[in-house]
């Protein structure tokens, strides 16, 4: 939501600054080599970084982010801490007035809102102390506070309960097509061979090309991380199969038209008569595990899925189960987009309910937040 324009009735709007004290001179930062680990919580600008030795604060106080946070609408932009912790200096600490504005009030607010009005810098975005002071609060008597969060806080754990759960969906709907991927080849099918990669298909090392040698076209330049633009000359004819050979170590990449192989790829070269198709979803439930060069900056070694011992099947009987796992496939994406879609409605519903909590609109009717999740 953006920031109140127009005061409910019988509230006030003060700017941050007025309402609470800022703690930010007593933070100080350690930096990691210098940090003893120990019971603390040691916070930054989004959480929990580390645990030292010691502790600054030793009351409930509100943190929000300095840098290195994000500060849209629907965000963590603020969180509540308490006990003993450490705080570092890429989080701003207040203390609200108890007389005045809860704590919990003004983090549903910050982290309902759109602050980027506030936010200063171009390389480095940040909510400087300045901004921070300046950001208007509304403030209603603290009675209609304590029933507006003690709404919210209700329907809050329904909603983040709903999402817990289709966050739970998504991930099994992903882990379905993984694990029927992976029994496919697990076992030796009827007619099947038990034979080598490099008899099946052949692996070849990308081809380097930085932004400045790019020359926009249609074309696009595959790396590890997927497509991530477009050059006027290929290096490969479709239909294509991609790995990642370092960055997304094993991410796989089915192209259906000509493309570039960036070097921190693999490519498959010659199918050797096999089917594309089934060649992109064998390496796309292959465990890399293991087959990586094993030094500090680890890669996808070729050599190592050359040698890998496989059941493979007939060619003649690959293109039906190609088939198979499309219609699979499909229908896990399906169930991920309908989870997907489900768990931004969630995150919609609960700006819905801030915009209305902050513009005095929130009742505190029991179903108000059952009847949504059940549509």
């Amino acid at each position: 939501m953006d920031q109140i324009s127009n005061v409910v009735i019988g509230w006030t709007l003060k700017p941050l600054g007025m309402a609470c004290e800022v703690l930010d001179k007593f933070r100080k930062p350690i930096t990691k080599k210098d940090r003893v680990s120990g019971p603390y919580p040691y916070y930054g600008a989004t959480g929990i970084l580390d645990y030292v030795e010691n502790f600054i604060f030793d009351e409930r106080l509100v943190l929000i982010g300095e840098d290195g946070a994000k500060w849209g609408a629907g965000e963590n932009t603020a969180f509540i801490v308490e006990g003993q912790y450490w705080v570092n200096n890429h989080a701003h600490v207040v203390r609200t007035d108890p007389d005045m504005l809860l704590d919990k009030w003004i983090t549903y607010y910050l982290n309902g809102s759109n602050l980027s009005a506030f936010i200063t810098g171009l390389t480095v975005p940040k909510l400087n102390q300045g901004k921070l002071k300046e950001i208007p609060i509304p403030l209603p008597p603290l009675s209609e506070q304590k029933r507006i969060v003690a709404t919210l806080d209700k329907a809050f754990a329904a909603i983040d309960k709903s999402i817990a759960n289709t966050e739970k969906n998504l991930v099994n709907a992903r882990e379905l097509f993984e694990s029927y991927l992976n029994d496919v080849f697990a076992e030796k099918g009827d007619g099947w061979e038990e034979t080598n990669i490099k008899d099946q298909f052949i692996l070849q090392r990308g081809f380097d090309i930085t932004k400045k040698q790019q020359i926009y076209g249609t074309i696009p330049v595959v790396s590890s991380g997927g497509i991530k633009s477009h050059h006027n000359t290929a290096k490969a004819i479709a239909p294509g199969v991609v790995i990642g050979r370092k960055g997304s170590l094993g991410t796989a990449y089915y192209l259906e038209e000509d493309y570039w192989p960036h070097d921190t790829t693999l490519w498959v070269k010659d199918f050797i008569g096999n089917n594309p198709k089934l060649v992109y979803y064998f390496l796309k439930g292959l465990d890399v595990k293991g087959l990586d060069s094993g030094t500090a900056n680890p890669s996808l070694n070729r050599n190592n899925v050359h040698a890998l011992n496989v059941f493979w099947p007939p060619r003649q009987r690959q293109k039906h189960l190609v088939q198979k796992i499309d219609e699979m496939m499909a229908k896990s994406q399906h169930l991920q987009s309908i989870y997907q879609q489900k768990l931004k409605n969630l995150k919609d519903l609960k700006q819905s309910i801030l915009q209305k909590a902050f513009a005095g609109e929130l009742t505190t009717d029991p179903d108000m937040v059952s009847d949504q999740l059940e549509n």
